[in-house]
């Protein structure tokens, strides 16, 4: 499926695992987005538009579940492994000052960025993440103990065939208070279904959750000294409003909005303040 137009022109880039896809628009400084399971670039669409009139924006699709191209079989597909693969991507595109602005299991993967890889980070935005104990939320954890018996998982997945389907809790449902359109939802859905390539780096990703990875971040967290906002949803059923008030207790430089009426796809349901929000911030000196 193609990408949204309004995420700019479609490129490429060769890392160590393989090949990422991602789309660029607008110039100034670099703002790169960072998505959760099972969607990709296009959960960004309606926020790119207006941040590219001031900003470079760089929306990768990453290899987790919703991507078109499978990475190498050998891959590393840890957290740690996508997070080095966030910081390859900073160094083969030369962007230096970026503002990383992450979503869901996006934020785990960007937690780990910011303990391990933070050289060309300057700022980050978490919208409402998995952090600490919360890795991964409660009612996806069936999705990560499939993961060891992939076939198992593979036919639970062809429910996503049916669109009803995809507003069960168990998928979007409870992550966007409001209706995604149908071809967004194709787009997330298509590449798991139609690639086994695809489908073998998720139960990569799928199998090294662990809060574990989290809480090891979040020891580290106070030695991440650049600015930080928490962008984080008052209504989310996943990541509550506590655990944007505990980042912000770890972090030195640390601020929280809130984002109203909206559950964890802020960038879905409110992607006008956010958009704001992520503008004010990132024009920061």
């Amino acid at each position: 499926m193609p990408r949204s137009p309004d995420l700019g022109s479609v490129r490429e880039v060769r890392l160590s695992a393989g090949t990422v896809r991602y789309c660029e628009r607008g110039e100034g400084r670099p703002i790169v987005f960072v998505h959760g399971l099972l969607v990709n670039g296009d959960l960004w669409r309606k926020v790119v538009p207006p941040l590219a009139a001031n900003f470079r924006c760089i929306t990768p699709d990453w290899p987790l579940g919703a991507h078109e191209a499978a990475l190498d079989a050998d891959a590393d597909l840890s957290i740690e492994g996508v997070a080095r693969l966030v910081a390859e991507l900073l160094e083969a595109l030369d962007l230096d000052d970026v503002v990383l602005v992450a979503n869901d299991t996006g934020g785990a993967v960007t937690q780990v960025v910011m303990t391990q890889h933070p050289a060309r980070v300057g700022a980050v935005v978490l919208t409402p993440c998995d952090c600490f104990e919360n890795f991964l939320p409660a009612m996806f954890r069936p999705l990560q103990w499939l993961a060891h018996v992939p076939p198992l998982l593979t036919a639970t997945l062809q429910a996503l065939r049916i669109p009803a389907a995809r507003r069960l809790p168990l998928a979007l449902g409870w992550l966007a208070k409001r209706p995604i359109e149908r071809s967004v939802e194709d787009g997330y859905a298509g590449p798991i279904l139609a690639d086994a390539g695809v489908r073998r780096d998720t139960y990569k990703v799928l199998r090294a959750i662990s809060p574990r990875v989290t809480l090891d971040a979040a020891e580290k967290l106070p030695g991440f000294d650049r600015p930080v906002l928490l962008a984080w949803a008052t209504e989310d059923r996943f990541f509550p409003p506590e655990h944007a008030r505990r980042l912000a207790g770890l972090l030195p430089r640390a601020e929280i909005t809130w984002i109203e009426d909206s559950y964890t796809f802020v960038s879905e349901d409110r992607p006008e303040p956010l958009a704001e929000r992520i503008a004010a911030f990132a024009a920061q000196p």
